[in-house]
């Protein structure tokens, strides 16, 4: 008697099939021309962004190789930066790097400038994007809709108008109506928020202003987090006898929580490098730490930007050195910043979260 034929295999699916293709491209086994030209064109492109960094950051290491050889550990402790006297005078040697007289080049309230507005923004603005993404998930789609809208317009404005705005309506409204009231009632409690509470051009204000721009990101990342918590789980919570707010506390927000801090370090990195807007709203006030936060200061990026023009003036060149120095500060802090987003997104979303946690 006969075998019978074993039954044929069944043919891999569309994953299965995808799978094997990608296993030879990566594998090289028996490629075509086509496929080791897509392998060499998606290497190349691949490749770009590491070439983009490296191209970035090593010569703005090298360019500041004078002004650290100038300054030394000074530069992010010194007090004063300042170009020195740049049309008279013979320059001086320090270190061997020749120098303006009276160069001094200390970034300390600079950095502390930028970090201040940078946390400002982040701490107003985190809980005003996460909550409003929150509260319109509970809304109906039309209206959800049209919230999305009005995010994306408000993405899409120019970082200039949000600083012109800041100038003319914002800060002179904020400083007339909210910040008497904020100083006599906060002021009381936290001498950093009493004082005198100028014209709206300050630390404060600043960071109100990046606080809008970074709402947008945030808030856009969370509105496809929410979208990604499984339907089951919520409606597991509410067949338990759970409240939306006690499920959105219980099951949304801590599936969420990694998502949540990576968009917010997001948004501080984008407060951290915005130039425009803060410049024209911080008062720009170099060399000086505010007496209270609503005090004039400067950051990074605007110092960069208002002092360029002076520093190509610089006969000795060290002055566009110290300016590559501090842009490989912010540099630094940015990475920094996001280095440490994602560790602590790894820390969050290391552990799965079962249904009703807290409750």
């Amino acid at each position: 008697m006969a075998a019978a034929n074993p039954l044929p295999l069944p043919a891999p699916g569309r994953r299965a099939g995808a799978a094997l293709r990608l296993r030879a491209l990566m594998g090289g086994a028996d490629l075509s021309r086509g496929d080791r030209l897509l392998r060499a064109a998606c290497g190349m492109a691949a490749l770009i962004p590491l070439l983009a960094l490296v191209f970035l950051v090593v010569p703005l290491a090298i360019s500041a190789v004078p002004s650290v050889l100038f300054s030394g550990p000074a530069f992010l402790t010194g007090q004063v930066f300042s170009f020195g006297n740049l049309y008279a005078g013979s320059p001086s040697l320090h270190h061997g790097v020749a120098a303006p007289a009276g160069a001094q080049y200390g970034a300390l309230p600079i950095l502390l400038g930028t970090l201040f507005t940078s946390l400002v923004a982040l701490l107003l603005g985190v809980p005003v994007a996460v909550g409003g993404v929150v509260l319109l998930a509970e809304l109906p789609p039309w209206f959800q809709r049209t919230a999305s809208l009005l995010l994306e317009l408000l993405a899409s404005i120019p970082s200039v108008v949000y600083g012109l705005w800041g100038i003319i309506t914002f800060g002179p409204l904020v400083a007339k109506y909210v910040y008497p009231g904020l100083a006599a009632t906060l002021g009381r409690v936290v001498p950093f928020f009493g004082g005198a509470v100028g014209y709206g051009q300050g630390l404060l204000t600043a960071g109100l202003i990046l606080a809008v721009m970074i709402v947008p990101i945030i808030a856009t990342t969370t509105r496809e987090l929410v979208r990604m918590v499984p339907v089951h789980n919520v409606e597991g919570a509410y067949a338990l006898g759970l409240t939306p707010f006690e499920s959105l506390r219980t099951v949304t927000l801590p599936f969420i929580r990694g998502g949540i801090l990576a968009a917010a370090l997001l948004g501080w990195a984008r407060a951290l490098g915005e130039t425009m807007a803060v410049l024209m709203i911080s008062g720009n006030a170099l060399n000086v730490y505010p007496v209270n936060i609503y005090g004039p200061v400067s950051t990074m990026a605007g110092t960069i930007a208002v002092m360029l023009d002076s520093a190509l003036t610089d006969a000795t060149g060290l002055a566009l050195h110290a300016l590559a120095e501090l842009a490989l500060v912010l540099l630094v802090v940015t990475f920094l910043t996001n280095l440490l987003g994602r560790l602590v997104v790894r820390r969050f979303t290391s552990t799965a979260l079962p249904i009703g946690r807290g409750i």
